[in-house]
């Protein structure tokens, strides 16, 4: 309470002050006047230079700091015919409405090595809403023995999927073409075969349908396993500042799936340069292709965050994975409420970068899936289910 009175105080001794000494009364203002302009400056210089930093982003902006009305910045140097070619149809991509669909729906993009340990639970979760979803599964290694309906038939063509290289983004577009030819299908999950709901069906359906943004997770990091993975071989189509880092996991929007679709250019930057042992370095392109891409193509029209909760605390090569002994009640239902998003970054100072998840610019629950669950995990999965969902 002391540090609430202070400011006031200090003003009106200033003031008492001031009369005792019988300033002309002209002068008074002065003080006013030098700390209104100050403040002028501050906002203009915040407008004209914009934060960079999440904290800052969510001081100065009144709005969502994914920023959905910033238009996606071309350079302006010489561009190659390829490059122009590129810009070209992502423009008119992004200005073209996408066609209304009577029954939209969403797609769930399953990437698996094989059977899915979890489609009784998936079968709990889209039970009662079967013209609201459709399901695709690649599975990289052998062919999937299913034990839902959802999933009979939905398997795909598949290739084999090597960790790392870029035979993981590879069936990523895979997944994404056989359901883009499906006119309904509005919004694209991709999902592991670790990965379980964390709500009910309308509360996914409502949150990825009733927004216009994509779920992509994109961050700057300038460690060794960030933008020490960058190349001078992806100049000039991608520069240094222009790479980004991010969990593989999506949600995105029909128009932004048809746009990764497009694109030849940029994607072969990625299966030229970025892959293990590439310059003495171990780039990702699972982890670079999509964040950079969509940073320099439409950075106001992606959330920069996944609804994908993966636990990176550990610091290790791989995201924690749950044991059964683990799955509570408690567990799920806080990783159900979690409201802030969290990047670890592997820079010296280890930096945590972390901001609230916005919603059409409220502050929501941040993840609608999480990963990585262990097969044992199932049964307590389906014993609690009904409840961790409840809205």
């Amino acid at each position: 309470m002391k540090t609430a009175r202070a400011w006031p105080l200090n003003v009106k001794d200033f003031l008492i002050m001031s009369g005792s000494r019988h300033r002309p009364h002209l002068k008074r203002p002065v003080w006013i006047i030098v700390l209104v302009t100050f403040v002028i400056i501050f906002l203009l210089t915040a407008y004209v230079y914009p934060p960079t930093s999440s904290a800052a982003c969510y001081i100065f902006s009144s709005k969502d700091c994914t920023l959905y009305n910033q238009p996606p910045t071309f350079p302006t140097r010489e561009l190659s015919d390829d490059e122009t070619i590129s810009h070209v149809v992502i423009k008119e991509i992004l200005k073209t409405p996408t066609p209304v669909s009577k029954n939209p729906k969403i797609a769930f993009l399953f990437l698996t090595p094989g059977t899915l340990p979890f489609e009784a639970l998936w079968a709990k979760f889209f039970h009662g809403h079967e013209d609201r979803f459709s399901v695709f599964v690649h599975a990289s290694r052998e062919k999937p023995v299913h034990t839902s309906h959802y999933f009979m038939g939905r398997d795909i063509h598949s290739e084999k999927v090597v960790w790392g290289k870029i035979s993981m983004v590879d069936a990523e577009r895979r997944l994404l073409a056989h359901a883009l030819l499906d006119p309904d299908n509005q919004q694209f999950v991709l999902l592991s075969d670790s990965c379980v709901p964390l709500h009910n069906f309308d509360y996914v359906y409502n949150y990825l349908m009733l927004t216009n943004v994509s779920f992509i997770d994109c961050f700057v990091d300038l460690g060794p396993h960030g933008t020490g993975r960058y190349t001078d071989h992806m100049m000039p189509e991608v520069e240094r500042n222009d790479f980004r880092k991010g969990s593989q996991w999506f949600s995105i929007k029909r128009q932004h799936a048809i746009i990764v679709m497009a694109d030849s250019l940029y994607y072969t930057k990625f299966r030229l340069y970025c892959k293990p042992n590439m310059d003495g370095k171990n780039c990702y392109a699972d982890e670079h292709y999509l964040p950079t891409f969509f940073n320099m193509i439409d950075p106001g029209g992606i959330a920069n965050r996944s609804v994908t909760y993966v636990d990176w605390s550990e610091g290790k090569w791989h995201p924690r994975s749950f044991r059964a002994q683990e799955i509570t009640f408690e567990l799920l239902k806080n990783l159900t409420s979690i409201e802030e998003s969290i990047h670890f970054t592997s820079d010296p100072k280890r930096r945590v970068i972390s901001g609230p998840c916005l919603w059409n610019t409220m502050k929501r629950p941040c993840y609608l899936f999480a990963r990585k669950f262990y097969p044992e995990t199932l049964n307590r999965l389906m014993m609690h289910f009904s409840n961790y969902t409840s809205v």
